[in-house]
């Protein structure tokens, strides 16, 4: 442990972790053996970083990277738990509660809301934004640039795009991130095509190739995606509580 880290005392760590100078820990928090915080990153109060978590890693880009821009330090807030492995960028932001699965990658200047939780294997990428209550099962790819609103359900496997000419753009010219509005679902291996929205409360089945917007409350399946209903009251989020 570094002599400039600023660790409360009832800081918990454990042996091989390492923690640079410049870090910041909150009061009540763990660090498992071998994990990694570097300097700058703020942790706060009461969080468990598991082990082999890297926190505050900066990021390594090839030159012209649409990924480029401005790094601040990575913020914690209380109670979030970082699982085994997972590596959470500098200038990320983490929000009360929120849980790193194993093995997950949560890039520079992404935030997640209070609450979310992204699950083994996951990646939210660069200037993503994902709200509160979001579910983020395994194996999902959120692309940079992608809005995922509160009260989201993302399942396992789902993967999003942001540029249509896959890589073939003139530099500076903006990605298009999908956009999921508030408490949509989206099942299994859905794939979404650059730019898609999802509709507030809209359902799109498991397997569905997403290329154009769905709708508030719409129900989409197949390949590529078509409107087969609408969703009822009574699967409103409100009634799920």
């Amino acid at each position: 442990m570094a002599p400039d880290a600023q660790l409360h005392r009832d800081v918990s760590v454990a042996p091989g972790a390492v923690i640079y100078d410049g870090a910041r820990v909150g009061a009540g928090t763990s660090i498992g053996a071998g994990a990694v915080v570097h300097a700058g990153t703020e942790v706060g109060e009461g969080c468990v970083i598991e082990d082999g978590a890297v926190l505050g890693k900066r990021p390594r880009l090839r030159p012209g990277s649409s990924a480029q821009g401005a790094v601040g330090p990575l913020v914690i807030e209380a109670g979030v738990t970082i699982c085994c492995g997972a590596v959470v960028y500098a200038g990320a932001r983490l929000g009360a509660g929120t849980i790193i699965g194993d093995q997950a990658q949560v890039r520079e200047r992404a935030v997640v809301g209070s609450g979310s939780v992204l699950g083994r294997g996951s990646t939210i990428d660069f200037d993503a934004q994902v709200g509160s209550r979001v579910l983020i099962q395994t194996l999902v790819y959120v692309t940079g640039g992608a809005v995922v609103e509160d009260d989201v359900f993302i399942g396992p496997g789902v993967v999003t795009t942001n540029d249509n000419s896959m890589g073939r753009h003139v530099r500076g010219e903006p990605l298009a991130g999908p956009v999921f509005k508030r408490a949509c679902r989206v099942g299994g291996g859905v794939v979404l095509t650059p730019g898609v929205v999802i509709g507030e409360e809209a359902f799109v089945a498991a397997g569905t190739l997403v290329t154009r917007d769905v709708g508030a409350r719409e129900v989409v399946m197949g390949v590529p995606g078509r409107v087969v209903r609408r969703v009822g009251d009574e699967d409103l989020v409100e009634r799920w509580p």
